[in-house]
């Protein structure tokens, strides 16, 4: 059952390989994340991991943890507020913040890095209904 109140946080690293992988599936090859001759030419002085890394990291939450299994996204609203850089450890947490009608919640999806910088804060919400409460 979830309440207000209710989260989960897990610390994932934005290594190589991750950037490689979002690089192929997204098709995001920009040279500010693969090229690290122009990234250290741009404003970050080197490169930067891709938006989706934390969006990924948010969603394989709430698909898998918090709230869980058959959670369906309904809206997002993010703001990146710092880059994530590669071989960076990023803390993504989800907590309920209002409990709505009809199995809807209200989440805040804060990341931060490991000097404790937000670099990504917003709200999703999402639909769940908890199926370990139905009658067999």
């Amino acid at each position: 059952m979830l309440e207000t109140g209710s989260s989960y946080s897990k610390v994932i690293v934005a290594d190589e390989q991750v950037v490689q992988r979002i690089a192929e599936v997204s098709g995001d090859k920009n040279p500010i994340h693969m090229d690290e001759v122009y990234a250290g030419q741009s404003r970050f002085g080197r490169r930067i991991v891709h938006g989706l890394f934390c969006i990924n990291a948010i969603s394989m939450i709430l698909g898998n943890y918090l709230p869980g299994e058959g959670t369906i996204l309904l809206s997002q609203n993010i703001r990146y507020i710092q880059p994530v850089y590669i071989g960076d450890s990023v803390e993504v947490k989800v907590t309920v913040t209002e409990c709505l009608p009809k199995g809807k919640y209200v989440l805040r999806t804060l990341c931060t890095n490991k000097r404790g910088e937000t670099v990504l804060d917003g709200e999703t919400v999402v639909k769940w209904e908890d199926s370990s409460t139905e009658e067999s």
